[in-house]
């Protein structure tokens, strides 16, 4: 074999290599937090303590059938798209707009839940404000709107070192629903802590460095201001927490606490989930982010395959997954040979 010939093999050897390490964890992330979704659907806005979830069922709070998903799948699906699309900002809120107006993207071609200041931004983006107002910015908005759609940047941002890009990608995504910063400090952490365990960084180490990539890069910034609201988070004290000390309800710095707390709780896909919705309030997007979190972790060896044959579209929300991944592993590909690499 010639010195060419060889170097061409290693190329494409590293080629693949890239390629599975996507694979192996986009769509387990992604579906992981879909199936999680789905099984909290029907008890969501539940007190805890008044149902035991223990696997996928259907009707409940709004009558649904056995596997359908909310809007939480519904929106980090319309982000994947429009990143595929190469869509601006207007194209991702045209989406969402279609979502709710028009049941795009839903499971059965219907609206049925969605966020005050989710709906408030669609509301303003539709009456001509300009971008920088879509998203709401006061302090009663600091719902879980936003960290409920922002994983699939993850699998855009695992080749970016700069921190400031990667802060700037979170901020762009996240404000044009929720621009305060209390709720983007949110999805910067959780982002970052996904990063963390795509580089199979055990849990517990993937948590102290988002922790410290926080409090580090965003000293001195305005998010500085909101650290004390996730006092808990950036202490590394959530693992030490009862679960009385868990609320979980739709306030960003709660729900990222009691999914946070629900996967470093248990050391598998099933029971971080189950642990994630039977903890009530807001548990279909406590489950989703839990779920996500896990399915990074756990890969697809993790999902019950029993859980993932039931939600609703299966099939069309994989080929969507699928198509993300190609996506993703055709950017981070020329990202790699534009620095030089390979």
């Amino acid at each position: 074999m010639t010195r060419s010939s060889l170097l061409e093999r290693w190329d494409a050897d590293d080629r693949s290599y890239l390629a599975l390490r996507i694979k192996r964890r986009l769509i387990p992330a992604i579906m992981g937090g879909v199936i999680a979704d789905a099984i909290g659907v029907p008890v969501e806005f539940m007190g805890r303590g008044g149902f035991n979830i223990t696997g996928i069922t259907g009707y409940g709070t709004y009558n649904q059938p056995p596997g359908t998903w909310s809007d939480d799948t519904t929106m980090t699906f319309c982000l994947m798209e429009n990143l595929m699309e190469e869509q601006d900002l207007e194209g991702l809120m045209r989406k969402f707009a279609d979502w709710r107006d028009h049941g795009y993207m839903t499971p059965h071609g219907h609206m049925f839940d969605i966020g005050r200041t989710t709906e408030q931004s669609v509301d303003r983006f539709l009456s001509g404000f300009s971008a920088d107002q879509w998203g709401g910015g006061l302090e009663s908005d600091n719902g879980n709107g936003a960290l409920m759609r922002i994983s699939p940047l993850v699998f855009l941002l695992f080749k970016e070192f700069n921190f400031d890009n990667r802060l700037k990608l979170v901020e762009e995504i996240a404000h044009v629903t929720h621009r305060h910063p209390r709720s983007t400090l949110g999805c910067v952490f959780y982002v970052e802590f996904l990063l963390g365990l795509f580089n199979n960084n055990k849990p517990l180490k993937a948590y102290k460095q988002a922790a410290e990539i926080c409090l580090n890069y965003l000293k001195g910034t305005k998010y500085e201001k909101e650290f004390p609201a996730y006092e808990r988070v950036l202490n590394l004290s959530i693992p030490d927490l009862s679960k009385d000390e868990i609320v979980s309800d739709g306030y960003v710095v709660h729900s990222l606490e009691a999914a946070l707390w629900s996967f470093l709780k248990h050391d598998n896909y099933r029971d971080i989930v189950l642990e994630a919705v039977n903890l009530g309030g807001d548990t279909d997007t406590i489950g989703l982010i839990a779920g996500t979190m896990a399915g990074m972790c756990y890969h697809k060896e993790g999902l019950p395959e029993e859980w993932l044959n039931e939600i609703v579209k299966k099939d069309e929300l994989l080929d969507i997954c699928k198509r993300y991944f190609d996506f993703c592993t055709e950017k981070a590909i020329a990202k790699v040979e534009a620095e030089g690499g390979f």
